[in-house]
């Protein structure tokens, strides 16, 4: 599969992102439960369907383009694809002292959020799940582990490096819209119903006093790049109560769920955001994990 990668990797993103759209329609037309979960998301979040129909190629897009984006060489910048906005809501951050945490949502091009964070403000340091298949798990490391980006496991050492990250005034990065294994998160209206939530950014932020700053990456037509813009710090954090951990994961939500909204045809509504959490082995003690 390594190499099946690398053969997609030098193709024009163009034709990735085309073959891929053909791709998003044929799971769509062959999953009678994956089109139940993406209409019933896309329902509780009180849009016509219309408005996220382009998610059903996009989710397609985002899979055929993993090649280029995993396999781009390590000395190659990727901000020629990315034109990039809201730079001054980081500076802004930033110049607090106190680190900041750069969340998203599975939506357009989140993989390559966090490279091109880092080369503008790195060393940034982001958590993730390792995937289960050995080869995924190597791959997984070799493109994420960029200069300016170090990525740690979703574990107790993973947490306390993002911690010591902060603390030292540097920026992490996460996603924020997964469910967490059994026993890692909390149950927070998304959406108006009820989901099990991380609490990992929350905790972090309250912890830290760091900034939590939405970023979202649009992904452009026919190959032309990405659009990734950084949105004001959400606000009401810093005036909570650190041990109400509840009102800080549902600030985290509705968060997300602006970041959803600002682009909801290229949102992943096939996801199970509803479900009950899995149980994890023991070793598994983080949540927020970037898949």
């Amino acid at each position: 599969m390594y190499w099946l990668f690398r053969f997609f990797s030098v193709w024009p993103l163009a034709w990735l992102q085309a073959i891929g759209g053909v791709l998003g329609w044929l799971v769509w037309a062959g999953s009678p439960g994956y089109r139940a979960r993406f209409r019933a998301n896309v329902a509780q979040a009180d849009l016509d369907f219309s408005q996220a129909r382009p998610a059903i190629a996009e989710a397609g897009r985002f899979v055929a383009e993993l090649p280029s984006l995993w396999l781009r060489p390590p000395g190659q910048s990727c901000l020629d694809q990315v034109q990039v906005r809201g730079q001054a809501h980081a500076e802004l951050a930033m110049s607090q002292g106190k680190g900041v945490i750069f969340f998203a949502a599975h939506g357009g091009c989140f993989e390559i959020e966090p490279q091109a964070l880092s080369e503008m403000y790195g060393p940034v340091t982001a958590i993730y799940r390792p995937a289960r298949q050995a080869w995924l798990a190597r791959l997984q490391k070799i493109a994420r582990d960029r200069p300016g980006l170090s990525v740690v496991p979703a574990s107790l050492s993973g947490i306390r490096l993002m911690l010591k990250a902060l603390r030292s005034r540097q920026a992490i990065a996460m996603l924020c819209d997964q469910v967490p294994p059994e026993g890692q998160g909390m149950w927070a209206p998304f959406f108006g119903k009820p989901a099990y939530t991380m609490t990992l950014a929350a905790r972090l932020a309250l912890q830290s006093g760091a900034a939590m700053l939405p970023v979202t990456c649009e992904r452009l037509p026919r190959g032309q790049g990405y659009v990734l813009e950084i949105w004001p710090a959400v606000a009401g954090l810093e005036q909570m109560d650190k041990n109400d951990l509840l009102a800080g994961v549902t600030l985290v939500n509705e968060a997300v769920e602006r970041l959803i909204l600002k682009f909801p045809g290229q949102y992943l509504w096939g996801y199970s955001r509803y479900k009950q959490p899995r149980v994890d082995a023991p070793a598994a003690v983080a949540d927020g994990a970037a898949s």
